[in-house]
């Protein structure tokens, strides 16, 4: 039998305990995984070990589809009307509602998040999901075709089946309602593995979810590791879709796997080095707020973070001075700590990664302006990291760090910014601050980005569609657009005179 989790918290910002099953959870029931093995779950914080989890491999994700499979058939799908599903999934969400501060205390111990930030963002965010795609449920409707008086034509959006979905770390929960929300709705079922460093709210999910009454089958959640229960779900030949959030070099696995098996649909949310353009006409005090959000916030380990900042020449050294004194007063520490705005990185591994990142920037000759050092003698603490005097070639300024480090660069003009700035392989957000609509428009429309913010940054709704462009990923998340990724349409041709 699968252990038991229980923790009490006792801080600052959260007093209260949680308690929930380690195991996989397969056809409705929390069970240790075919080959007995478990690995330790860390906090960033301490580095040290929370508790140990069950571990699934392909094994269990051949389980997990055959369940999954057999609900669609039976007790989903197209047996269940989308008044039914909707009600359901509001039913979800209130009951998230009710423990959301016990969610978010579990994302912090978990990921190394801060309580105020998980709890005010990711975990209402993430609440605001589930009711927006209930609503959708029973309204995502086909229509009907003019031809002409011998045919009715018309068009049904059905489910696809059975839908595998890999999630990150660095928003855990948000991820898991990004993508359960929209596949529920539509009527598929779900194979979920979240990430190996941050399964905790995941395996809280699944008391929720049989509490809101979704017959067994419906959601399948497989803990493990990528490279096995995560590539056992991008390869699976009964699995017709697979969704993924992740780096981009797993990303060209995954949809390589899907391909070399049954062609399965796919969406894939990749990696992002979002340029944040900031001309002389910008309210400077107003950008750097936003600048330190875009680059800082989550630690650094957000795949739309502005890492990019270029900074019009006629202001350059003005918003450095004010940028990095901004930089300077953020607090780091304890994510459960009074006012701390920056946590650990989650795990030793992006922390090593990290680290190597900074002296590469060091090595090719760039400016550390500030930062750059580990923060405290425990856990995955590391400095909010500014490197300023750098060239397009370098590696900090070329690939994905995803951390607390950010490029300062100076541009010229209009021009030269939107050259600057679309000058990489991601296009997954891009930021504009100008006080002149017409000339933030207009840059923005220049953008090859999925996503364009003007004086802001790092702003989501989940109304609103979000993907990428390039090697940022395929298919979008949020809004009506993600319902497409989780639909099958057919077409109906009904003869009501033709003849032959």
């Amino acid at each position: 039998m699968p252990q038991t989790f229980s923790y009490e918290f006792d801080t600052p910002a959260f007093k209260g305990k949680t308690s929930f099953s380690t195991g996989l959870y397969i056809n409705g029931k929390s069970v240790d995984g075919i080959d007995g093995e478990t690995y330790d779950v860390v906090n960033p914080s301490t580095g040290k070990v929370v508790t140990n989890i069950s571990m699934g491999t392909s094994k269990d994700i051949d389980v997990a589809v055959k369940a999954a499979r057999e609900a669609f058939s039976t007790r989903w799908g197209l047996n269940v009307p989308g008044a039914e599903r909707g009600r359901l999934l509001m039913k979800l969400a209130d009951l998230m509602d009710d423990c959301a501060d016990e969610l978010a205390a579990i994302e912090s111990l978990d990921n190394g998040k801060t309580f105020g930030w998980a709890r005010n963002g990711d975990i209402v965010h993430s609440i605001q999901t589930i009711r927006y795609f209930a609503g959708w449920a029973d309204k995502n409707h086909g229509k009907v075709i003019e031809t002409d008086d011998s045919k009715l034509a018309y068009t049904r959006h059905e489910p696809i089946g059975v839908c595998g979905q890999v999630i990150p770390w660095n928003f855990p929960l948000m991820m898991l309602t990004w993508k359960i929300a929209p596949a529920l709705a539509t009527g598929n079922t779900i194979v979920l593995k979240p990430s190996e460093f941050t399964p905790l709210t995941a395996l809280r999910m699944v008391g929720l979810i049989e509490q809101a009454g979704f017959p067994p089958g419906i959601v399948n959640i497989v803990n493990g590791f990528g490279s096995t229960a995560g590539a056992a779900i991008a390869g699976h030949p009964d699995i017709d879709k697979v969704a993924f959030t992740g780096s981009t070099l797993v990303g060209r696995k995954i949809m390589e796997a899907a391909a070399k098996t049954n062609l399965k649909n796919v969406t894939l949310e990749l990696g992002g080095k979002s340029p944040n353009i900031i001309f002389d006409d910008a309210d400077i005090d107003q950008a750097i707020s936003w600048a330190i959000h875009g680059v800082f916030w989550n630690h650094g380990q957000c795949c739309s973070a502005g890492t990019r900042i270029f900074v019009h020449e006629k202001i350059y050294d003005e918003f450095l001075q004010k940028f990095t004194a901004k930089a300077q007063s953020l607090k780091i520490g304890d994510p459960f700590g009074t006012d701390v705005y920056q946590g650990p990185q989650v795990s030793q591994i992006q922390f090593d990664r990290i680290m190597s990142y900074i002296d590469s920037g060091k090595k090719d000759g760039a400016t550390l302006h500030l930062g750059g050092a580990r923060f405290g003698s425990e856990g995955y603490f590391i400095q909010p990291t500014i490197f300023t005097d750098t060239r397009p070639d370098m590696k900090i300024v070329r690939e994905e760090i995803f951390g607390p480090v950010g490029v300062v660069i100076q541009f010229h003009d209009e021009d030269d910014a939107v050259r600057q700035a679309n000058d990489t392989h991601y296009g997954l957000a891009a930021s504009v601050f100008s006080k002149n609509i017409d000339r933030a428009l207009r840059v923005a429309n220049r953008l090859h980005a999925g996503t364009a913010w003007i004086n802001c940054t790092n702003s989501t709704n989940t109304q609103v569609p979000f993907g990428g462009y390039k090697q940022s990923g395929i298919g979008r998340e949020g809004g009506e657009y993600a319902l497409a990724n989780y639909t099958a349409v057919k077409a109906v041709h009904v003869n009501i005179g033709m003849s032959i």
